[in-house]
């Protein structure tokens, strides 16, 4: 039998057994997903409070809302913290409260379905034992990281205790999420288990009154000697490990995370004020306040198509290239059937030999779920999936006319209700629509490479672009999981639009005798993913040159050596050779020859402890980086001012999501708006 109890909570409830079990359900009031907002966690306070009174025989905390369990700490409060002494008083509120969670007298245990983000896993750190329930949706992160700011609510002293600091530590600096199954392997979870099952798993477990099994031997030494003696170099090579992908001036959150462990046990408020791994400081620095910025941003992305209820069954896409075959791929991993166009099934077969690493990679191993993901992935040369799509994707070369013959016909085939779509990067899509008898069926779906790593896909709104298409097509990109950005149709729309200007300046420093190393040193040390001139060699030069205006602007010719490359046959990455050689996918840059492209920021930090190497790059000369983004920032004024974006704060979120601005900044115009001030 179970007893509701009576009291005068908003967000938990109580229950108890007649065994002496009692539950404990979160459901925030007014909200689809749960938060541990300065209320709800003031509440759960009296909770505790209430079973110091009247102990159960233990305790089952879980979620009453169907999307997850937690989903981390309040961002709304957060962003709103108006001092380093606020934040301050939030971290010690969470640390105080689960320290006094983990202290009480009876077994606790957190029954954990969805996600459990955050604050939401420092709690259930807390309990003396975790049930992960084995489904997609089930994921465990500490992703405070991805935010600017430390894992303060325990995080940092129980994680590393609990998994070990290397595994802990990696989680921490990526801000990654582990399944279900995952979460069990580590020893994050006691036992991972099917839904049908949970609440008798966590009865039975937490009712056992069972010790956590203890760790073999070997692992017990290891543990105790990364916990001990060896506890500096575990953190020297996390923090090398950190550096190979950031700076410490541009992100310092992840080298904190490092610093609490190593030096204060993983208690943030013991860090004196002062030190470079503080509160205060990590808390009131630039980055935490633009990420915060940025995860805003993309929670504003992903409202788009939410008044959208198409959920397309069958997607046919023309075109089996590496955009046309990703593409299909994607939505094929979504649940949908897919039916993938070309001239020939010797011309698809390599993009579905693409899927099935991909699919391999997504399903990590399982070949039954390969299988059924690649039975809907299905070549049709002869296009017969035209007549039953709901939505077809055009994805073939930037020719017009014959993108104008193809969507004439594919209109005199589709279905009346069918959505009509063009991958089109350059080309107007009133141009496009012209050779259709209803110009209004036409929208722009353009995805960016790769297809399936890549979050922005712009939705493009022709000038006879119908708006319920429009919608429709928004929903798709929320369908697939990825960022829909309204865009009006215009040469290279907002991402190519920007970048084109920006790849040119970079490659006119080149022109000018500047080391195509130092041009892309300079940017990657400001924070971009990847230096202009590689980008233009990934891309292509070919497709750099066909580009025209969105690369050289008005008037302006392409740089010589660009297009001397060209005429040479030296197309970039995808030829071997272009302002790089390229082996194994991977550029030769001087002394760095055979590293992975991101290896560059790495070369630049060679006094971080651990690192070895080759002697340091030539030194990157003064105002090089301002000078190769001032053509991107104006580009992305520009499109705010002729409406090819609806405001700003869109431009910044499209030209961080789809060109990898440097997230530290809050985007590109909210960095030259930040320079203004202090200029």
């Amino acid at each position: 039998m179970i007893a509701n109890m009576e009291h005068d909570w908003k967000h938990w409830r109580l229950r108890r057994e007649d065994s002496g079990l009692a539950w404990l359900d979160l459901d925030k009031a007014g909200a689809s997903a749960n938060v541990l907002s300065s209320e709800v966690m003031s509440e759960f306070a009296r909770v505790l409070e209430a079973l110091d009174a009247a102990p159960p025989k233990a305790l089952v905390i879980a979620s009453a809302k169907p999307a997850g369990f937690i989903a981390g700490a309040d961002i709304e409060e957060f962003s709103r913290l108006d001092s380093a002494l606020a934040a301050r008083a939030l971290v010690e509120r969470g640390w105080k409260l689960f320290n006094r969670l983990a202290a009480v007298s009876y077994p606790t245990l957190a029954l954990i379905r969805g996600h459990c983000m955050g604050g939401g896993l420092e709690l259930a750190l807390a309990c003396r034992h975790r049930i992960v329930v084995d489904e997609p949706g089930t994921k465990l992160a500490l992703p405070e990281v991805m935010l600017g700011i430390v894992p303060g609510w325990g995080g940092m002293l129980r994680l590393p205790a609990l998994i070990g600091p290397a595994a802990a530590l990696d989680l921490m600096l990526t801000g990654k999420s582990v399944d279900a199954r995952k979460a069990k392997r580590l020893g994050l979870a006691d036992d991972c288990v099917p839904a049908r099952v949970m609440a008798s798993a966590a009865r039975i477990l937490a009712l056992s009154g069972a010790a956590k099994k203890p760790l073999p031997l070997k692992e017990r030494a290891l543990r105790w000697a990364m916990n001990g003696p060896a506890r500096a170099q575990v953190a020297d090579k996390a923090r090398a490990q950190a550096a190979r992908k950031v700076s410490r001036a541009n992100y310092p959150a992840p080298f904190a995370i490092v610093d609490i462990w190593e030096k204060y046990g993983g208690n943030a408020l013991d860090v004196p004020a002062g030190d470079a791994s503080s509160l205060d400081a990590i808390f009131s620095s630039p980055t935490a306040r633009n990420l915060v910025r940025v995860f805003h941003l993309q929670e504003r992305l992903k409202a788009f198509g939410k008044d959208s209820e198409f959920a397309p069954r069958h997607v046919h896409v023309v075109g089996a290239g590496v955009m046309g075959g990703d593409i299909a791929a994607v939505c094929a991993l979504r649940g949908m059937t897919v039916t993938l166009q070309d001239q020939s099934v010797e011309r698809i077969a390599p993009a579905i030999a693409r899927a099935a690493k991909l699919f391999e990679r997504r399903h990590k191993g399982d070949a039954r779920q390969v299988r059924f993901t690649l039975d809907r992935l299905i070549p049709d040369p002869q296009g017969q999936g035209v007549a039953r799509a709901d939505l077809i994707i055009e994805a073939i070369f930037e020719n017009l006319e014959v993108k104008r013959s193809l969507f004439a016909d594919l209109e005199a085939r589709a279905r009346p209700d069918a959505v009509l779509a063009t991958n089109t990067s350059s080309l107007r899509l009133e141009d496009i629509a012209s050779a259709l008898k209803d110009p209004s069926r036409l929208v722009g779906i353009h995805f960016f490479n790769p297809v399936p790593m890549l979050p922005l896909v712009e939705v493009v709104q022709g000038e006879t672009t119908d708006a319920e298409v429009l919608r429709r097509a928004t929903g798709f990109v929320r369908r697939i999981d990825k960022l829909p950005l309204p865009v009006k149709s215009a040469p290279g729309f907002l991402v190519n639009a920007v970048l084109g200007p920006y790849m040119l300046e970079a490659l006119r420093c080149v022109e000018e005798g500047v080391a195509p190393e130092t041009v892309d040193a300079a940017l990657v040390a400001f924070g971009m993913p990847m230096g202009p001139v590689e980008l233009v060699d990934t891309v292509g030069l070919d497709i750099a040159v066909a580009a025209g205006r969105a690369l050289a602007g008005e008037g302006a010719e392409p740089p010589a050596r660009l297009l001397k490359l060209v005429a040479e046959g030296k197309l970039g990455r995808k030829s071997g050779e272009g302002y790089y050689r390229w082996v194994e996918g991977k550029a030769l840059k001087g002394a760095d020859e055979g590293r992975a492209p991101g290896g560059l920021l790495a070369r630049l930090l060679k006094g971080v402890p651990g690192r070895q190497g080759p002697a340091a790059s030539p030194p990157i000369p003064p105002g090089l980086a301002e000078r190769v983004l001032a053509p991107l920032l104006a580009a992305t004024q520009r499109c705010v001012e002729q409406g090819v974006v609806a405001d700003a704060d869109l431009a910044d979120a499209g030209v961080i999501f789809g060109a990898g601005f440097a997230p530290h900044t809050g985007g590109p115009l909210h960095h030259a708006g930040s320079l203004a001030r202090y200029t």
